[in-house]
């Protein structure tokens, strides 16, 4: 959790942003994300060119004019500063070279454009942005101030984008159980959240417990990783276990940047649309992490082939499901967030996509979310579906989670009802478990039952329904405490009648 004065300035950015004339939260956040990275780069090369200097080795700053600095050009006055950003510094940031080639985030900023309109608007933002001292913060720290940034996203995109919760990331992540060593993808990723979480989700495997600190919203700090002693193991972790894709540059960008705060100095992120013909990937990936776009259809012409022979449709909620099981080793596992719909839809496209994972994979969870979760972003009742390619589905685990930690109302103020950490301990220690006992949220359905219902996967289908006995007075009784009544309102009728005379 950020301490209260950072979270002052980040809110004060904010309201600077808007009254200044950028009032869509996703723009904002984009021009923002440039400013941070200008700051960070030059930091970053100002402490390279510093240990150098220390070791008495050569540094080839990445600065070919001092000017281009943020600590140099954040003295201008307003209106040279707007103009010196916009035409001399915004354009060697969309080209930046690092070591001969394209650094990770201007790669991702070929149709980036700074729109900041105003020279007092520049100046505050460097102001507060300067005031936040990014790079003196721990890894933490930075991760949260974006992490922060991006909880002002409070409306979904056109196809249905919207960004997961950080709990329920963590609990997807936990359901998986990324390992270091393995790839991890995520076929839409939009703000990178997945990645990040399955990146703490390994770093945390890799932390002595003495170092880890649980802030008052259960974020734990002090993930640094330090059981891993080999500098070829971080630069795996770093550089080649993370892949994310994504069709909106703008989401795309913002990735990046944050991935890069959480300490991800090279992320593989590429543009592009996944269910398309262009992306020809498959058999990949070890552990995908997803909750791709809802309500979205994509142009039937466009769809990818290997897809289109499985399933007939242009729902891109089925299409990726799909997708996930190709793009999967054999024996690779994913967690994938899907509307109720994908679960119950009588359609063939829909029997057809659950049939695929049950026959052809081994279907091993279906965890049921209240609708709220998603609030203030959406009210769709989602699942999270977890599935391994290869191996053979015998029963198929559900939980019918009621509660995450949080009111189910817009507000999503903290409450003590959380079922995730039940999930995870039964999820864990599933293949010992028989049968649930009263009162427990988990069952067992066998394949046969789920192939005999059409593949229905939505939990009411098999959710016993739990009836209590209630003891009825005998008729005698219910007579005598009728007669009761009737004395009583008869004696108030009386004593009103006698006021009124």
């Amino acid at each position: 959790m950020l301490e209260k004065n950072l979270r002052s300035q980040i809110d004060k950015l904010w309201n600077l942003f808007w009254s200044g004339g950028i009032a869509n939260p996703l723009t904002a956040i984009e021009q923002i994300s440039y400013l941070i990275f200008m700051k960070r780069l030059d930091e970053a090369d100002l402490k390279r060119k510093a240990d150098a200097e220390w070791l008495e080795q050569k540094y080839q700053s990445i600065f070919s004019d001092e000017k281009l600095r943020w600590s140099q050009w954040k003295h201008m006055e307003a209106e040279a500063m707007l103009n010196h950003v916009r035409d001399q510094v915004f354009p060697f940031l969309k080209n930046l070279k690092v070591n001969g080639g394209t650094a990770a985030l201007s790669q991702h900023m070929k149709d980036a454009v700074f729109i900041i309109p105003k020279p007092s608007l520049l100046v505050e933002a460097v102001e507060i942005i300067d005031s936040l001292k990014i790079m003196e913060q721990n890894q933490d720290t930075q991760g949260d101030i974006y992490e922060y940034l991006l909880s002002e996203l409070q409306t979904s995109g056109k196809n249905g984008q919207f960004r997961t919760p950080r709990h329920i990331i963590k609990m997807m992540c936990a359901l998986v159980n990324p390992k270091l060593g393995q790839t991890v993808c995520d076929p839409a990723c939009g703000t990178g959240g997945f990645l990040i979480g399955a990146y703490n989700h390994i770093l945390r495997a890799n932390t002595s417990n003495e170092r880890i600190t649980i802030q008052e919203d259960g974020t734990e700090h002090g993930l640094v990783g330090d059981k891993l002693t080999d500098s070829k193991v971080w630069d795996f972790l770093r550089e080649k276990t993370f892949f994310g894709f994504d069709f909106d540059s703008t989401m795309l960008r913002i990735a990046a940047m944050n991935m890069v705060l959480h300490g991800i100095d090279h992320p593989n992120m590429e543009y592009m649309d996944t269910l398309s013909k262009r992306f020809e990937l498959q058999d990949k990936y070890d552990v995908i992490l997803a909750n791709p776009p809802f309500k979205g259809s994509i142009d039937k012409g466009d769809i990818h082939e290997s897809l289109s022979r499985t399933v007939q449709t242009t729902k891109t909620e089925l299409l990726f499901v799909i997708l996930m099981k190709r793009l999967l080793v054999n024996g690779g596992r994913c967690a994938v967030i899907v509307p109720d719909g994908v679960l119950f839809g009588s359609s063939n496209a829909h029997v057809t996509v659950r049939k695929k994972l049950i026959e052809e994979a081994q279907l091993e969870g279906v965890i049921s979310m209240p609708s709220g979760v998603f609030k203030p972003y959406a009210g769709v009742s989602t699942a999270v579906l977890v599935f391994t390619k290869g191996g053979e589905t015998d029963k198929v685990w559900f939980y019918d989670m009621e509660a995450d930690g949080f009111s189910l109302d817009d507000k999503r103020n903290p409450i003590k009802e959380n079922d995730l950490p039940d999930i995870v301990e039964k999820w864990n220690k599933r293949h010992s478990l028989k049968a649930p006992a009263k009162g427990e949220k988990w069952f067992w359905v066998d394949k046969k039952q789920v192939a005999d219902n059409k593949y229905d996967l939505s939990i009411n289908r098999y959710k016993t329904i739990e009836y209590e006995e209630v003891a009825y007075d005998p008729p005698k009784v219910i007579l005598a405490k009728l007669k009761g009544m009737e004395k009583e309102i008869q004696k108030d009728l009386d004593e009103l009648e006698g006021m009124l005379r």
